[in-house]
Parts: C-alpha cells; sequence; structure tokens
C-alpha cells in the first residue's frame, strides 16, 4: 500500500514537471506575441512552480496523515514500536543469559 501511495507521489511530480513545461511554453508564446514581457513571464512561471511545491507538500502531508491514521485503526505498529520492541527482546536475552 505504501509503495502504491508513493508510486500517485512520484506521477504527481512528474505531471508537475510535465505540467511546468507547458506552462514555460505558453508563456514564451506570450512574450513572442507581446501579450507579455519576459520578466513577467519569469515571474508567473516561478509563482505557478511555488505554487506547485506547496501543493505537492500538502498533499504528501496529507497522504501521509491518512496512512497513518490507517495504520494506526489497523493496529500496525509503528517502525519506531518494532525497534523498541527488538531492544527489548535484545535486553531480555542478555538478562537470561547473565541468569542462566
Amino acid at each position: 500500500m505504501l509503495d502504491y501511495i508513493r508510486r500517485i507521489t512520484l506521477a504527481g511530480a512528474g505531471l508537475a514537471i510535465m505540467t511546468t513545461e507547458k506552462v514555460q511554453e505558453i508563456m514564451d508564446e506570450l512574450v513572442k506575441k507581446g501579450e507579455m514581457t519576459e520578466k513577467e513571464a519569469r515571474e508567473a512561471v516561478s509563482e505557478f512552480v511555488e505554487k506547485s511545491k506547496r501543493a505537492k507538500k500538502d498533499l504528501e502531508d496529507k497522504m501521509e496523515q491518512t496512512v497513518t491514521g490507517l495504520l494506526n485503526s489497523m493496529n500496525v505498529p509503528t517502525r519506531k514500536e518494532i525497534e523498541e520492541i527488538k531492544e527489548r527482546i535484545t535486553r531480555l536475552e542478555e538478562s537470561g543469559k547473565s541468569k542462566g
């Protein structure tokens, strides 16, 4: 499931890159037609890229919250919890060796 979500995120990033290129093409065309200056085009593309980055980050955060909530509702232990259990087992094994 996490791999599926990772693939969706990567696909979204690819779409953002493709869209950025398309926006750049449109802005270049507007500059050629004289409907926009190069500076305005650069600013528009920059603004678009920045908004895309924020949207991607927001989506990733929401997806992480959703997955975390789903895993918690299924009582799936976190990586940290598993590591704590491993450490506890190791300590118990070591204390058992010293007693035996």
